[in-house]
This record gives C-alpha cells, sequence and structure tokens, in this order.
C-alpha cells in the first residue's frame, strides 16, 4: 500500500521519488551488513543506488525514462521507524522540504525520498570517510585526524551554518537544532557536512524575536541550556551545540562519554566551562595530538601550537556564553577559527623550513651539497 504524500512535498519535490523496490536493491533488503548507525529512532544503511541522470531534464519531468542513462552513486539510506508517530513524520517531511533548498558545499545532498506502506526513507548523498562520531568511538582511527585536519571540519561546520543563519536566498535562515558528531560527515578529502535537518526550523532573517517552541527537541549534552529552561529558540543555540562539538574534536570523546559526567548529566560542554575557568582546560587534550610523527624524516607533532590552540580554547569558550546574545555570531567563529588554522599551517611551515636550513646548511659548508646541470 501506497500512503499519499504531503501535497506540497508532492507538488514541489515529487521528481525525486524513489521506488522502495530500488531502495531495497540498493540495501540488499536492509541488510544488518550494510548498517552504518542504529539509531532509536531510525537506521542508517550504506547503499549503491542506480537512478537516472539529475542533470537530464527529461529524466526529471518523466519523460522516455527508460532510454535515459544511468548512473550509480553510493548513498546514504535513513529509514525512519514508526509512521504513526505523527512528529516524525513530520520530521521526515521537514527535512525533504529543507534540503533541495539549502545550496551549499558543507551540507549534504538529497537524492531522495520514499513514502511507500509505513516506510518513510531518505535517500542523501554518501560520503566516503563515514561520520564524526564514529572516529570518536575508535581511538585507533581517530589518529587520522591530526589537528590541522581537525581545524578544517571545525570550519566547515562553521561556514555551512554560517551560511543558514545569514547568507540564505529570500531573507530566511534556517535553526538546525541537531548538530552533534554522528550528524558530521566527512567526504574523500576529510570535507565536512551537515547531514540532518529533520528537527530544522525556517525563520525570516530579520525576525527579531525569538522563536517559541513548544518543546524542546534536541539530544542531551548538545542542546543549549538556555533553550531548555527558557523554551526560546535562536539561532545562538545552534551556536552552543557547535561549540560542544568542537570540544569533542580538540578531546576526542563523545560529549556525553561517561568521564564528563561524572559531575554534571551536562556532559562535556559542562565539564569544558569548569576547565576553562580553572585553568585546566589544556588537561582535556586528546592524548593523540600530543603524540609526535614522522613524516618525510622529520618530526613533526600532531598537536596545536599554542597561539592555535588559545585562538580555538577562546572563541569555543564564548559561544557558551551563558546568554544567547552574548555569543558570537557563526561569521564570527569562522574568521576565528581561520585564524587558528592560519596560525597552525604557517608555524608548521616555519618549522619545518628551519629543520630544513639546519639540515643543508652544513652540507652547503662542507661541499656536501651539489647541484648538477644536466644536458639533454
Amino acid at each position: 500500500m501506497i500512503i499519499p504524500v504531503n501535497g506540497l512535498i508532492e507538488k514541489n519535490f515529487g521528481h525525486l521519488k524513489i521506488r522502495l523496490s530500488d531502495i531495497k536493491l540498493a540495501t540488499d533488503n536492509f541488510s544488518v551488513t550494510n548498517i552504518i548507525v542504529d539509531h532509536e529512532f531510525y537506521t542508517l544503511y550504506r547503499g549503491g543506488l542506480s537512478h537516472f541522470d539529475k542533470e537530464n531534464p527529461s529524466s526529471i519531468d518523466g519523460k522516455n525514462k527508460d532510454k535515459q542513462p544511468k548512473r550509480h552513486n553510493n548513498v546514504v539510506v535513513k529509514h525512519i521507524f514508526d509512521r504513526d508517530d505523527k512528529q516524525r513524520e513530520d520530521f521526515f517531511f521537514t527535512e525533504i522540504e529543507i534540503l533541495p533548498s539549502v545550496k551549499h558545499p558543507n551540507i549534504g545532498t538529497l537524492y531522495g525520498f520514499c513514502v511507500d506502506d509505513y516506510h518513510l526513507i531518505i535517500v542523501i548523498e554518501s560520503v566516503s570517510n563515514g561520520y564524526l562520531g564514529h572516529y570518536l568511538d575508535n581511538v585507533n582511527i581517530m589518529r587520522i585526524l591530526n589537528w590541522e585536519r581537525r581545524l578544517k571540519i571545525c570550519i566547515d561546520i562553521a561556514r555551512a551554518l554560517n551560511y543558514l543563519h545569514s547568507n540564505m536566498e529570500y531573507q530566511k535562515m534556517i535553526i538546525n537544532r541537531a548538530i552533534k558528531s554522528d550528524n558530521i560527515w566527512l567526504d574523500a578529502n576529510w570535507g565536512a557536512n551537515i547531514a540532518d535537518f529533520g528537527l530544522s526550523l525556517f525563520l525570516p532573517l530579520n525576525q527579531d524575536y525569538e522563536a517559541l517552541c513548544l518543546d524542546v527537541i534536541g539530544t542531551p549534552c548538545y542542546c543549549d541550556p538556555v533553550y531548555m529552561n527558557t523554551f526560546m529558540l535562536k539561532r545562538e543555540s545552534d551556536t552552543y551545540s557547535f561549540r560542544v562539538v568542537m570540544f569533542e574534536i580538540l578531546c576526542g570523546r563523545r560529549a556525553y562519554d561517561p568521564i564528563y559526567k561524572k559531575e554534571s548529566d551536562k556532559g562535556l560542554g559542562f565539564e569544558a566551562r569548569r576547565c576553562f575557568l580553572t585553568g585546566t582546560i589544556e588537561e582535556m587534550i586528546d592524548p593523540i595530538l600530543k603524540e609526535k610523527t614522522v613524516e618525510n624524516h622529520l618530526i613533526l607533532n600532531r598537536g596545536p601550537n599554542k597561539d592555535s590552540l588559545n585562538t580555538f580554547i577562546d572563541i569555543a569558550y564564548r559561544c557558551v556564553a551563558e546568554t544567547q546574545d552574548q555569543r558570537p555570531t557563526m561569521e564570527v567563529v569562522v574568521k576565528e577559527l581561520e585564524k587558528a588554522l592560519c596560525s597552525q599551517v604557517s608555524k608548521i611551515i616555519y618549522v619545518a623550513t628551519g629543520i630544513i636550513f639546519s639540515l643543508v646548511t652544513p652540507l652547503i659548508r662542507n661541499g656536501g651539497l651539489r647541484v648538477f646541470n644536466v644536458v639533454s
């Protein structure tokens, strides 16, 4: 039995509908071997979906579909549970409505959706390096993320949020409400993408007052305490959630790791604030970042230099100001994170150049380094 799709969704996004049979084929009938994340409300599957070329207009408007070329895409299939739950159904249609309207390199692409019987399914672009939360769960693969790479991930997320909050077309903004490490996906070049918009809200950009929400929706340890206590939601609530992710990246642990819940059930956000105020924040840094690595015969530190770290921690702390209005805009956050990256990269270049110069200079002095002209 196929259940009718919301009329507005059908009108605007009907061309994105995907048959359930195609999705089952893509996921090997929702095989457990293809599960990426088994969440309380949904399951994410990896899959390979052959679909009509979306760049070909005739495939979109339904003309001569059987004659059109197909492309194979690696995708993530989000299978939402419990169709009878009206709230979850609303989240499903919200995501379908929002994703096609956002155009940013650090926001996931919607390939299509399926509403069939009790199935609510969203098919989104897959990214080859998985999701950030997976790295936080595994010490060995977390070593892949050196400080420079972690900074770039933060910058990508901040740029996407800045776009949602301030730079969308038609004077609108989106509050995501679901910024957390499980919803941040990493591509082949370790670029980060925000991949979940089911809890998002559209608001006019020039709206001066807060959005009143009857219920607090979000994940504990990531959710803005001001929003939780007052039901007042602003874009600065996303800023708070992003700040928690920043500290996850710095500490190499989940926000709800038991080590952070000894003092408070608020998790990493509360603990990081406490350590900042007591001057012990550096004790929380991921030990992996303090390791040294050998690259091209040079011994390099994987972690942050002092200037880069101080800039990072300062902007992260400002994002968790007690009042929403005291938190910086995402535009400011982007600039500060870019500054932290610049400090890190320039210092590495300076140190590496110094090491090379110190190795080469004695050779030059002793006549051990010669340059030969090759004549063909």
